[in-house]
């Protein structure tokens, strides 16, 4: 037993030196005390750095093209009437809106920005019990609605429900709905009435927009009956933001992830009064990066903390101790050169 515990004793890798043999130096003295602030500040830096979680990166190809992305908005036009706004939306996939209503909201604003309380749609607007029909009649109890397009029909079997479909039979033939009073479902609607009501009013709109993740565009913009409402309102300009749509998920230290976008913009804004006109309003395009970025935060774990203070403390130490020995024998030659008489 006594044997094996001498050559154990003789593996020691580091051998003990008696102190007689010890030479303490000022410039030791100092040495040590900066590499000991130097350990310090790396100890306290690197505990820091373990508790705390570190974030990592990571981008990978983005195979969710066909999901849907909820959009919200909230959006205040001063000078323009709720009734005139529109909201339409459309994308490269042929998928088209106009004149979206359902999940948004309108808020009647007055010159001072305050909100006025909208009155219900269709109260207040004249009541027509019998509408005219395309035949040139009224509707007769259990007959279905046909309405004329005054004469703007493409066919015999074409129908103008509305104030707007009658519109848009005049525009396609080129005519000039020049008094929307005389047409029978923009009385029935109300709209020339509500036009008038609210001049001067600007509008909010908020809500969301449920859209596919492709590119394409969200528009605020004077909806049916602009040119021909002969409403006051400011030269209407157009203001273009395009975005561009980075998806993004970040994961928490218990694993919990939220799924977001990350997203740049350009502004591009066009003069009313240029030639040729720029379809008014506000138009935000968007297009969807084929990159996804997955940001992780994770904490290091203890054998790399460990690892790292093993690193620091014998890093320091062997740096110190080769500049100490730089200095000792330095200032040692130094002393020898003095005293053979070359230094004086």
């Amino acid at each position: 037993m006594e044997g094996f515990l001498q050559k154990l004793k003789g593996l020691d890798a580091y051998p003990k030196v008696n102190e007689d043999f010890y030479k303490r130096t000022l410039s030791g003295g100092v040495v040590t005390v900066v590499a000991s602030v130097v350990m310090l500040l790396l100890f306290v830096s690197e505990t820091r750095s373990y508790f705390y979680s570190a974030t990592e990166t990571k981008l990978v190809v983005d195979t969710s093209r066909g999901e849907r992305l909820r959009v919200n908005f909230d959006v205040t036009f001063p000078s323009v009437p709720c009734t005139l706004l529109s909201v339409d939306t459309m994308d490269i996939s042929g998928e088209q809106h106009h004149d979206i209503r359902h999940d948004i909201e309108k808020r009647r604003l007055d010159a001072h920005g305050n909100v006025i309380e909208a009155r219900k749609e269709g109260i207040g607007g004249a009541k027509i019990e019998s509408p005219l029909q395309k035949h040139g009649g009224r509707l007769s109890k259990g007959e279905e609605y046909c309405g004329t397009c005054y004469g703007a029909e493409e066919s015999d079997e074409q129908c103008c429900n509305s104030c707007e479909e009658v519109r848009e039979a005049y525009k396609k033939k080129g005519w000039a709905l020049t008094n929307p009073d005389l047409i029978d479902q923009c009385t029935r609607e109300d709209f020339v009435e509500r036009v008038k009501t609210q001049q001067g009013e600007g509008c909010n709109v908020h809500g969301f927009l449920d859209v596919s993740k492709v590119a394409g565009n969200l528009h605020f913009a004077p909806g049916k009956g602009f040119y021909e409402s002969n409403i006051n309102v400011p030269e209407l300009s157009a203001l273009e933001h395009g975005f561009n749509v980075v998806p993004t998920i970040y994961t928490d230290l218990r694993g919990r992830k939220i799924h977001s976008n990350q997203f740049s913009v350009t502004e591009h804004f066009r003069d009313g009064n240029i030639r040729p006109k720029p379809q008014p309003g506000v138009f935000f395009f968007y297009d969807f990066s084929p990159i996804k970025v997955i940001f992780t935060e994770e904490n290091s774990s203890l054998l790399h903390y460990l690892t790292n203070l093993c690193a620091i403390v014998g890093g320091v130490f062997t740096v110190s101790g080769i500049i100490d020995s730089f200095i000792y024998h330095g200032q040692k030659a130094l002393k020898k050169k003095m005293e053979l008489g070359k230094y004086r």
